[in-house]
């Protein structure tokens, strides 16, 4: 069988140009996080499958990478279901095993507790523009803090990185899924369908009011229903107003706590924001994750078309390990769709050391490739970048892909 030369579907190969850009990424995201008091943790790529199957990972559950057992407790002639073949999977997101992490280690850590998660996860999904099988992830969580200082120091961390990659004019969408579950008892939806309904509303952006209003007759919601609930987002405004209409229209259906907390969280990021970028109320923001119970955003990018991040609060998940309630809130930027936007945008990273190439004739002698050896060196040593190569006949296409490179200066040597 001939071995194959590309990489698995969905997976890729990183050029050194690429892998520049990446590691100044994860550096200036270090550095960032750190001054907000963010400490970095580690967990393995490989979970247990209860846990990466315990109805908190919405969709991403249907996208595990699940592992066989290993050796002799592998036993495929004896297997009745896929529990006996399978006990653990390749993380989907880094936010479940975190939540592991933390039960597992609370009485070691600060409360509340500040971490900084990169590391890469694995979906089986369809490959398509910035989306991968395998991607880097970058997570900020607080953990142990009950109040919205959690959401607004979150925000705030994320949109600085973004301000100092040169991101500008991008958007902050916020919501609650408290209001979303008001909006939808107001409206007449039954409890049980609400999963159903904040689906088909999550399409608003591609299939408009119309489209969605079509989809939630065809599950079968009264006409009535779908009407009031549509009407509720005809008349909202993407603003503090916005919010306060939505309090004074569902009146007893949301408690006035969740209202004035969102408008808290923006009006805070707003006054002190150092990056360049606008704070909305979407109530057709939904977050696919079932686990998130409070304050949810997005990150929103033109240059884009789509999503580039987003976070929420989910009070309940650390409960599900420990059995005590924990209130999380916690932020993802997306590491692959930013690198991607920096590469399209031939991004210049600041400050990068000067760098140099030095082609030297071949069979130059000992003595004369020392004394090139030796210049070199002396400027390595101020933080020039050399690098020495032997000529190639064909110089010219040589000398263009060391400019491709970014070597700016190129310096030839002949025998003396």
């Amino acid at each position: 069988m001939a071995l194959k030369k590309k990489p698995v579907t969905g997976m890729k190969d990183i050029l050194p140009q690429e892998m520049e850009i990446r590691d100044y990424v994860i550096r200036l995201i270090k550095e960032t996080y750190a001054t907000f008091g963010f400490s970095s943790i580690e967990t393995p790529c490989v979970e247990h499958i209860e846990n990466l199957s315990s109805k908190q990972g919405g969709e991403n559950e249907k996208l595990i990478f699940k592992i066989l057992k290993r050796g002799e407790k592998l036993k495929l002639e004896e297997a009745a279901c896929e529990s006996d073949l399978v006990d653990g999977g390749l993380r989907y997101d880094l936010t479940v095993p975190l939540c592991r992490y933390y039960s597992n280690h609370a009485n070691e850590l600060s409360s509340p507790f500040k971490a900084l998660q990169m590391g890469n996860v694995w979906r089986a999904d369809r490959p398509q523009r910035g989306r991968f099988r395998q991607f880097m992830q970058c997570d900020i969580d607080i953990l142990g803090e009950q109040s919205n200082l959690a959401e607004i120091e979150l925000i705030l961390a994320t949109t600085t990185l973004l301000g100092k990659l040169d991101f500008k004019k991008f958007t902050i969408r916020i919501n609650d899924r408290r209001i979303l579950k008001a909006m939808a008892a107001y409206s007449g939806f039954p409890e049980s369908t609400y999963d159903t309904v904040f689906i088909i509303l999550d399409k608003m952006d591609k299939i408009g009011l119309d489209g969605v209003a079509e989809e939630l007759k065809k599950e079968g919601f009264s006409e009535e229903s779908v009407a009031k609930y549509l009407e509720l987002f005809k008349e909202v405004t993407p603003d503090i107003q916005g919010i306060t209409f939505i309090q004074d229209k569902l009146g007893g259906f949301l408690d006035e706590e969740y209202s004035e907390g969102l408008q808290a969280i923006m009006k805070s990021v707003d006054t002190v924001k150092s990056a360049d970028f606008s704070i909305v109320f979407d109530p057709t923001l939904v977050r696919g994750m079932s686990y998130y119970t409070g304050p949810i955003f997005e990150i929103s990018m033109d240059e884009f078309g789509g999503s580039v991040g987003g976070g929420g609060r989910y009070d309940e998940m650390i409960g599900k390990f420990t059995g005590i309630p924990v209130p999380a809130c916690g932020f993802s930027i997306g590491f692959e769709r930013i690198v991607m936007l920096l590469l399209e945008r031939s991004y210049k990273i600041p400050g990068t050391s000067q760098k140099k190439a030095y082609l030297v004739e071949k069979n130059m002698p000992s003595d004369e490739l020392s004394d090139i050896i030796a210049r070199a060196c002396e400027e390595r040593k101020e933080g020039v970048q050399v690098q020495i190569s032997v000529m190639k006949k064909n110089k010219k296409f040589q000398k263009e892909q060391l400019q491709a490179e970014g070597y700016e200066e190129i310096i030839e040597f002949f025998r003396s």
